[in-house]
């Protein structure tokens, strides 16, 4: 969660990996790495919305791409029932059990007229003869484009004018889900520097955008039509411009290749949809995932053939730039490094969306070798960008709220509340979460837009296909609130649960809890006592708790990371403090060099 706007607070993500991550198609993450689950069957997953989202709930067929309330089941239901109804009485053996499986007659059937006329059972009867191959084919042939930065010719239903209006739609979602990092100055060097490279490109019109997100994990990504983010964290892990080039190079071959673009052609051609991750279970991510989980739909996974080709036009564009391509290996070795500082359990959020083609660093040191072996006139510029890092964030940042166990502080926002014990937590931009550890159940924290709990609960409860009790007056934490039990019809069945709007501080929170309609009585007196635990944050060393940052040391002799450490204590361990200036704890370092070090507090 982050600081209060107005009225309205917004509450931080993290990766989800995330990220978070999955990649890219809809709405949400998808570079060096933004982790989004795919379950291509399952369709897509909301959090419980806002009052200014039209529908709650919280499934739709990936086929339709949209939610429905209880009405609206019924009437799909319905014109299901009267398409195979037509489809029998027409000797149809092609019907279908559910939604998901449909032949595309029976699906362009259900749009248009299919009596016996010229534009129903003619236009049938000749679908009748085109198979499905045969078809996308076709699709394929109209949609064939050559590349222009990489001169092959691509499937693409998507054109640039559109890849850049869903470029700017997903730039508002990424802006509010994740957030930017709030340094006006270095904004402007990363749109600066992202302008320069982009210039040498073969897409140098695009609406070119480089942003940094407040985002700990080491992670960047593109959107389509020209919008790059890279993360704080990544910021503090590279050692120098060059460095960034073949990040930022990188990311913009993706969008020059249009990578995403073509997945997301290919995706059309093959009827597939769009799918998003999820943290819970197949069964409740039918009904609901948490807000940040919308983050996945941005991120279609790249093939490692797309990986390799983003490294190849990454070193293009480094070269272009005038720098020295001899220091673009360093960002792979990195990246394995911190691969492995996570214990190997964990997939690094680069990792996640951009697979590792085997033996990386290898093949960039093989197209470093087969070009000009003339170095001269390049830069590195390690110096001029480590300055840049000086007081950067690291790590996660508690101010905007973090846990222990499954207890939740915001120090901003001053709050605090306790989730059930074993639940999986969650703390992304716009709301604090936990799932039941059989992941079918759900408490959500956000922030309601409405300035009354009451009206904050009687818009809840006004959404389409929600239905609920009459909303009863009560107090939380000796704070003034609003609660009332709910149902939400879906069309894979009906959610039930407790929410409750509590006042504090000028704002109003919204707390849910909610599960499978069968597996509710079992949760209910676990979640609402949840909810209920919600109470305004007075712990002063909880109110003061402050971010680590990078700040900068001139070494005076010639010494090791792991001296280093023993002379000027840090929060973090001395493996750590040689991972993000790239060398191993003992490595000798010379006199005058300058050091990333990390200062401030042990994390709460």
């Amino acid at each position: 969660m982050t600081k209060s706007l107005g009225d309205v607070a917004v509450l931080r993500h993290r990766r989800l990996a995330d990220r978070v991550r999955d990649r890219m198609a809809q709405p949400l993450h998808l570079g060096i790495g933004a982790v989004s689950r795919f379950q291509r069957r399952e369709g897509f997953g909301h959090a419980l919305p806002s009052h200014d989202r039209a529908v709650a709930l919280l499934v739709a067929s990936q086929r339709e791409a949209r939610v429905v309330g209880a009405t609206g089941a019924r009437r799909t239901v319905r014109r299901r029932e009267r398409v195979r109804a037509e489809n029998a009485r027409r000797g149809n053996r092609e019907q279908t059990d559910g939604d998901d499986s449909r032949p595309a007659r029976e699906f362009h059937a259900s749009h248009h007229n299919t009596g016996g006329g010229p534009d129903g059972s003619a236009y049938l009867s000749l679908m009748n003869g085109v198979t499905l191959p045969a078809l996308l084919a076709a699709l394929g042939a109209l949609g064939c484009a050559t590349n222009p930065a990489t001169g092959a010719r691509q499937i693409m239903l998507v054109s640039e004018s559109q890849e850049i209006a869903m470029g700017r739609d997903y730039d508002r979602q990424v802006v509010a889900s994740i957030g930017l990092y709030p340094d006006s100055g270095l904004q402007r060097y990363i749109q600066r520097f992202g302008l320069r490279l982009a210039a040498t490109s073969e897409r140098p019109n695009l609406p070119w955008t480089f942003r940094v997100v407040d985002d700990p994990v080491v992670n960047a990504f593109a959107l389509p039509g020209g919008f790059i983010y890279v993360t704080r964290g990544i910021l503090a892990h590279l050692n120098s411009e060059a460095e960034l080039a073949g990040v930022v190079g990188h990311e913009i071959g993706h969008v020059t290749a249009r990578h995403s673009a073509s997945q997301m052609s290919k995706q059309q051609l093959a009827q597939l949809g769009l799918a998003v991750g999820a943290i819970a279970s197949p069964e409740l991510g039918r009904y609901a995932g948490l807000a940040g989980q919308a983050l996945g739909v941005l991120f279609l996974k790249y093939s490692r053939d797309n990986e390799s080709q983003a490294d190849e036009l990454g070193l293009r564009y480094l070269r272009r730039g005038q720098y020295d391509p001899r220091e673009m290996p360093h960002v792979f070795e990195m990246l394995t490094r911190v691969s492995q500082a996570q214990g190997g359990g964990r997939v690094p959020e680069w990792l996640a969306t951009h697979p590792n083609p085997e033996n990386r660093r290898g093949r960039i040191e093989q197209e470093i070798a087969a070009g000009p072996q003339s170095f001269a006139g390049t830069v590195v510029n390690r110096d001029a960008y480590v300055q840049r890092l000086d007081g950067l964030v690291f790590g996660s940042n508690p101010r905007e709220g973090y846990f222990k166990g499954g207890e939740f502080f915001h120090p901003e926002l001053r709050f605090r509340i306790t989730f059930p014990d074993g639940w999986q937590t969650r703390n992304e931009k716009q709301a604090v979460a936990a799932t039941s550890s059989e992941q079918d159940a759900v408490v959500e924290l956000s922030v309601a837009k409405e300035a009354s709990a009451d009206a904050a609960v009687r818009a809840f409860l006004g959404q389409q296909g929600f239905t609920g009790g009459y909303p009863t007056r009560t107090s939380v934490g000796e704070l003034p609130a609003v609660s009332a039990a709910f149902a939400a019809a879906t069309d894979n069945g009906t959610l039930r649960g407790t929410v409750v709007c509590v006042e504090h501080r000028g704002a109003v929170y919204r707390i849910a809890g909610y599960a499978v309609e069968a597996r509710w009585p079992g949760y209910q007196a676990t979640v609402e006592r949840a909810l209920h635990s919600f109470h305004a944050l007075t712990d002063p060393a909880a109110l003061n708790a402050q971010p680590q940052r990078v700040t900068l040391v001139t070494l005076d002799r010639r010494t090791t990371i792991e001296e280093l450490a023993r002379q000027r204590p840090s929060p973090v361990p001395a493996a750590t403090l040689a991972l993000l200036n790239q060398v191993e704890p003992e490595t000798p370092l010379d006199a005058g060099r300058l050091v990333k070090w990390v200062v401030g507090a042990p994390l709460p």
